[in-house]
C-alpha cells in the first residue's frame, strides 16, 4: 500500500513562480527514500496557490523524509515565500486502475 500526500500552498503575491522553482529543483534524493511521484503545479484561477502532489511507498517514508537535510533546507527556502494559508488530504492508496 502506498500513501498519498495531495495540497495547496497558499504563496506571497508573485511568488508563485519562484515557489514552484525552488519546489521542482532536480534532484535525486526523494526518490532514493521512498518517492514515487512529486508533481507541482498551478491553477490560473488561484494565482497565490501552489499545487504539490505527492506518492510514497509509506507515511513512514513521507515522515521520515522530513528529516532529509536537503529537504529541511527546501523547506526553510520556501518558507517566508508561502502566506499561511495551506489545506490538502492525505490518505493511504488503495489501488488503481493502472498498476494492476
Amino acid at each position: 500500500m502506498t500513501f498519498a500526500n495531495v495540497g495547496r500552498l497558499g504563496v506571497q503575491p508573485g511568488a508563485r513562480d519562484q515557489v514552484i522553482e525552488l519546489l521542482t529543483r532536480p534532484g535525486a534524493e526523494l526518490g532514493r527514500h521512498g518517492c514515487l511521484l512529486y508533481e507541482v503545479g498551478f491553477n490560473d484561477e488561484q494565482p497565490d496557490f501552489v499545487y504539490v502532489s505527492e506518492l510514497w511507498e509509506s507515511a513512514a517514508a513521507h515522515q521520515a523524509s522530513l528529516q532529509l537535510p536537503e529537504v529541511r533546507a527546501a523547506i526553510a527556502e520556501v518558507m517566508p515565500l508561502l502566506n499561511g494559508q495551506h489545506d490538502g488530504h492525505r490518505f493511504e492508496v488503495v489501488g488503481s486502475p493502472l498498476r494492476g
